[in-house]
């Protein structure tokens, strides 16, 4: 059970109730975005950051969803992983793949790209001061620096929310579970 009331309905402030309605209306974050909206400027702002760079699409989704899924596992976040691992599987990676995926250079299905994004993950999560120069040598191979800001980025906001969802013990909604439970 959740630390902080998720707030619902007219219980959202009205500074919230359009990002919480376009959260909501998105996919099954009815609890992070309940939490969120108890500080308006937290759900408008993170929400409005995360629509903006998903409508430009510069990272691509693979990269991202890969990067998410592995930050997730990493910190044992079950809120995260339940929510991206269906994206993930949508988007061509296998139930074997996600299962496996910190087990990244033993999963066949992922190419030398798939391996890089997910080790950067590792890096970036598990020691940030021991990242090298010669892992963005290889990152500039797939990626420009916009992608490559993006992507550091998306790891260490991940991490957040992991933190996040785990300390307030957020729920996962129903139909988060039931998508979970079709990959899992």
């Amino acid at each position: 059970m959740a630390r902080v009331k998720t707030l619902a309905g007219a219980e959202v402030p009205d500074s919230a109730k359009a990002t919480f309605n376009e959260v909501t209306g998105y996919g099954p974050f009815a609890s992070l975005a309940g939490a969120m909206a108890q500080r308006p400027p937290i759900l408008n702002n993170i929400f409005g950051l995360l629509g903006e760079l998903r409508d430009e699409g510069v990272l691509d989704r693979r990269s991202l969803e890969l990067a998410l899924v592995a930050v997730s596992k990493l910190n044992a976040c079950d809120y995260c992983v339940a929510h991206h691992s269906p994206m993930l599987n949508v988007i061509g990676a296998s139930k074997h793949a996600i299962e496996n995926i910190l087990d990244y250079d033993n999963v066949d299905e992922f190419d030398a790209k798939d391996r890089l994004v997910i080790e950067y993950a590792r890096q970036v999560t598990m020691d940030p001061n021991r990242v090298r120069d010669g892992i963005f040598d290889r990152l500039r191979e797939y990626f420009g620096e916009p992608e490559i800001v993006e992507l550091t980025w998306r790891i260490a906001l991940c991490g957040a929310f992991n933190r996040f969802n785990d300390v307030l013990q957020l729920d996962i909604e129903d139909d988060a579970a039931a998508a979970f439970d079709d990959v899992a």
